[in-house]
């Protein structure tokens, strides 16, 4: 139990840390409001679930170790966040008009949009998949099995979606700072310099 404990107190702490999903996930508050936020976070965890499975099955070493396919989702993953980032600042630097696109009010049109997005940016991931794969045994018991590896990836998704969900919350209550275009775009520009910043160290790894 202990282990565990220790676990948790260390995933909490890689929850909290802001990423290309806590960033993607208060944007997409801020310009569409809690709906598209949760659905967004949704997408996320979703992913979040995939990666940890395929870790404990497997299959993601096989993945870790077929280079050709390993680097085909890593630069995936990488002109993903170029567009995000890229598509934030398009957004920052758009005349005020732009912005009644994303008032905080009305139900999202068509959610299953939000939560690709969310479900694209971690899945294209491969950081996400290298945690599970050897950050995450460091924790496990020897001759731990595969049911006690997929739990502790599903409580690392769990802490995550206490963060996203707290994140949209918080884009919720502080609507009315958030409806100013200044503060807006400074989100919007923010984000999108984070992502292109994601981008590269991606891109630059190995």
């Amino acid at each position: 139990m202990s282990q565990y404990l220790t676990f948790v107190a260390f995933a909490a702490v890689v929850a909290v840390a802001p990423g290309p999903d806590t960033l993607l996930t208060l944007r997409n508050s801020v310009v569409g409001g809690r709906v598209r936020g949760a659905w967004t976070a949704v997408g996320i965890c979703a992913a979040g679930v995939v990666q940890g499975v395929l870790a404990a099955a497997g299959l993601g070493a096989v993945v870790a170790h077929v280079e050709p396919l390993f680097q085909t989702i890593r630069w995936v993953g990488v002109a993903y966040l170029l567009f995000l980032g890229v598509t934030a600042l398009r957004s920052a630097a758009a005349t005020e008009g732009a912005w009644a696109v994303g008032e905080l009010k009305g139900p999202v049109e068509r959610p299953w949009r939000a939560l690709a997005t969310g479900f694209l940016c971690n899945i294209t991931n491969p950081k996400v998949l290298l945690f599970n794969l050897a950050v995450l045994p460091q924790f496990l018991a020897p001759g731990a099995g595969t049911g006690t590896f997929i739990a502790y990836a599903l409580t690392l998704t769990a802490l995550g979606a206490v963060v996203l969900f707290a994140i949209v919350l918080a884009a919720q209550l502080a609507r009315g700072a958030i409806q100013r275009v200044r503060v807006r775009r400074g989100i919007d520009g923010g984000t999108g310099a984070a992502m292109l910043g994601f981008a590269g160290a991606l891109a630059a790894g190995h």
